[in-house]
């Protein structure tokens, strides 16, 4: 792999791969030293043109316990405040001999045009982009679910919530697809796409039908700042659907888990108590987000510093 795009772009044993190399990542959160150094001498710049806390901590982290250089890169108060294009930060970049560049934006497709515009020779690592995909997102969502529920073969996955403006969705969608397992997007009609045809995954209105038959359920975040219009009555309305309280908990099979990718709406999409209990693992994805971005980072990079030490 040269770049990380789309959750999509992957097959089935890349996939395995990230995953069974986080899983080595994952033991150096219990050492007391918590470095490698596979990638010293390698610069990987973090591109966020949104704003991010989970997500740009985590690949910060994840550059840093590889013994990586990290150049952090916001938008506001850079040169695109004053009109810079996004080829003119590319080309800056490049000469400034970035390895690897961790992007997030507003715009879908961006990252794709970093990778294959010829602006510049890193690697791209899409960290979300618009409405779009968020590949490395859905990758610590699979590796949090295998560790709890073993193989996801024949699992079944429900996903809940703002799905049409959830760049989350779609890339759990495709990847865990790929890992065999069977998704259920439950969602209200004015907050699914309007044409699903090409998602693999069945879709549903009624949550309550759903969750007795589900191995893990995805709540997923109501992104207020994209809706442009009125997509549900009123917030109680939306919580007393497809919210997830202790009551609609209490129907999930004994082994079953709850997600979040983050940040959450505490009260609409789920409740203080769900978020907070034993079957929650949220703050679990979050541990788990850094040892698959130091996979995605390993495996990206490390072989290109291979080649040069054997060159």
């Amino acid at each position: 792999m040269k770049h990380l795009l789309s959750a999509g772009d992957l097959s089935r044993d890349e996939a395995n791969l990230i995953l069974d190399t986080a899983e080595e990542m994952r033991s150096l959160a219990d050492r007391p030293i918590k470095k490698l150094p596979a990638l010293r001498g390698r610069t990987v710049v973090n591109l966020f043109f949104e704003d991010s806390t989970r997500t740009r901590i985590s690949f910060e982290a994840a550059a840093k316990r590889l013994s990586a250089d990290v150049i952090n890169f916001s938008a506001k108060g850079s040169s695109v405040s004053k009109g810079e294009s996004l080829k003119d930060t590319a080309l800056t970049l490049q000469a400034m001999g970035a390895d690897g560049v961790v992007c997030r934006h507003g715009s879908s497709g961006a990252p794709h045009l970093l990778a294959k515009s010829g602006w510049m020779t890193g690697s791209v690592v899409n960290a979300g982009d618009g409405t779009h995909e968020h590949p490395t997102q859905a990758l610590l969502d699979a590796f949090t679910m295998r560790r709890h529920l073993g193989s996801l073969d024949g699992r079944r996955i429900t996903i809940v919530g703002d799905v049409l403006h959830s760049r989350v969705a779609r890339s759990n969608v495709l990847l865990l697809s790929t890992l065999g397992a069977e998704v259920t997007v439950v969602a209200p009609p004015t907050l699914l796409p309007v044409d699903m045809t090409s998602w693999p995954c069945a879709t549903s209105y009624d949550l309550d039908g759903a969750l007795a038959k589900t191995d893990a359920v995805m709540m997923l975040r109501v992104q207020r700042e994209r809706m442009n219009d009125a997509f549900f009555p009123s917030a109680r309305e939306y919580t007393r659907r497809y919210g997830l309280d202790r009551y609609r908990m209490a129907q999930l099979p004994d082994e079953a888990i709850v997600l979040h990718p983050g940040p959450m709406n505490r009260g609409m999409e789920i409740s203080a108590d769900v978020a907070d209990s034993t079957r929650s693992v949220i703050v679990e994805q979050v541990t788990n987000g850094v040892a698959i971005r130091m996979a995605v980072l390993y495996l990206l990079l490390s072989g290109s510093n291979e080649e040069e030490q054997t060159a």
